[in-house]
């Protein structure tokens, strides 16, 4: 059964961004609930009025939802506001990804934040760039490289008392044989390294309309440009001062709910 379209406009809303440099217009996924029900919220509550592109890097992305930017002097610090409170990270990959044009959360690092928990306010549009297969291919090697680390270093940490009995007893051998079944266990989890390769779509969007691969499953991403990307590329293009904000301010007049 197909769905209304009420219930459609309800599970993926757009919104239009009036900004200083035009209008941008985003719709929002069904598959990320959580970002999609705290963005409308905030923009039912006018939140974002009057808030600026406070960092922006050409061919990578622009960002905004600082609330400290609304009133903020010339070449302020900008990027620490927030509501108090972060959204749950919510990866639908490879389905949804940095594809030029994206709408993606920020958020802090992984040091503070290993649960990769979005940002409650900021997001950043992506602009990117084009890659050739070479740099894809490169970029799912650095992808596998860095899960299997993850996934190493967090089993090890399941065996720390054993670890630590065996350095304190300098027991070099039983330390060689339970790194290598913690290397088999990684690997098993591993094997289908499918898992860990760029698709056909996003190979090809990556190639042509471009965007920003190396962020995949790293920020979620909620949803997508459907009018503007040429103001977001002019946002992208402004030049920049300290800590990439621009000179000039870029502000999102309003941010409405379309009908």
């Amino acid at each position: 059964m197909t769905q209304s379209c009420s219930t459609q406009k309800e599970l993926e809303p757009k919104v239009r961004l009036e900004t200083t440099y035009g209008d941008i217009v985003l719709q929002l996924y069904a598959e990320t609930p959580l970002h999609r029900d705290n963005f409308m919220k905030l923009v039912d509550d006018g939140f974002y009025d009057g808030v600026l592109f406070h960092r922006v890097i050409a061919d990578f992305m622009i960002q905004a939802g600082d609330p400290k930017s609304k009133d903020a002097r010339p070449g302020q610090a900008l990027g620490t506001g927030d509501v108090g409170y972060t959204v749950p990270a919510e990866f639908v990959y490879p389905q949804r990804y940095h594809k030029r044009g994206a709408l993606a959360a920020a958020r802090q690092g992984d040091q503070v934040n290993p649960q990769k928990a979005s940002s409650g306010c900021q997001f950043y549009i992506v602009e990117g760039r084009t890659f050739t297969d070479n740099e894809l291919d490169m970029m799912e090697r650095n992808m596998m490289r860095r899960v299997e680390s993850n996934l190493f270093h967090a089993k090890a940490r399941e065996r720390q008392a054993d670890i630590k009995r065996y350095r304190m007893e300098r027991n070099q051998e039983k330390l060689s044989s339970l790194n290598d079944s913690i290397l088999a266990e990684v690997h098993e989890a591993l094997k289908d390294s499918s898992l860990y390769k760029f698709t056909a779509q996003q190979r090809e969007d990556y190639k042509t309309i471009g965007g920003t691969p190396h962020l995949d499953g790293e920020y979620t991403v909620f949803g997508e440009v459907i009018e503007g990307l040429e103001v977001v590329k002019k946002i992208s293009e402004t030049e920049t001062g300290n800590m990439d904000r621009p000179k000039e301010d870029i502000k999102i007049i309003r941010a409405k709910r379309v009908k």
